[in-house]
């Protein structure tokens, strides 16, 4: 691992090291405190980098640290309140706690402009569900067929 070598010494990496897509190969592997460090190590190369701190708050997330990820998000959020992601993640960490009004003030706002490509739909169709569930609506408004 390259901060590892960078930490604890061993051969110079002729490449400079993208802790970014490191932290996010060990994110996919499920070594979240890993992925934090590596992540970390991209801010100091990039401070204040909105995608990196998203990246922060989706393991802070994962490793249970919800106030640091909802702190995090909005961080997010002050740099950039177009943010998608943040806008995502903070409403559901916010339904967690209870916190409605605030979840669908972010879910309106990630639906008003959601990412696009890779697995976007299917982070879109999922807001839209919670919305409707958080709105007391029937969850299949398009479904014309009765069914």
């Amino acid at each position: 691992m390259s901060w590892w070598q960078k930490i604890f010494g061993g051969e110079p990496d002729l490449d400079k090291v993208d802790y970014y897509e490191e932290g996010l190969a060990l994110l996919r592997q499920g070594k979240f405190h890993d992925a934090l460090t590596s992540f970390r190590l991209a801010l100091r190369e990039s401070p204040g980098d909105t995608v990196v701190l998203q990246q922060i708050a989706i393991a802070y997330t994962r490793i249970g640290m919800a106030d640091e990820a909802v702190r995090t998000y909005r961080s997010v959020l002050e740099k950039d309140p177009s943010a998608a992601g943040a806008h995502y993640g903070l409403a559901y960490l916010l339904i967690r706690r209870g916190e409605e009004e605030g979840a669908l003030q972010h879910l309106e706002a990630f639906l008003a402009n959601p990412p696009r490509g890779g697995d976007a739909q299917e982070h879109i169709s999922h807001a839209r569900s919670t919305l409707a569930q958080l709105r007391g609506e029937p969850e299949n408004l398009f479904d014309s067929h009765g069914e």
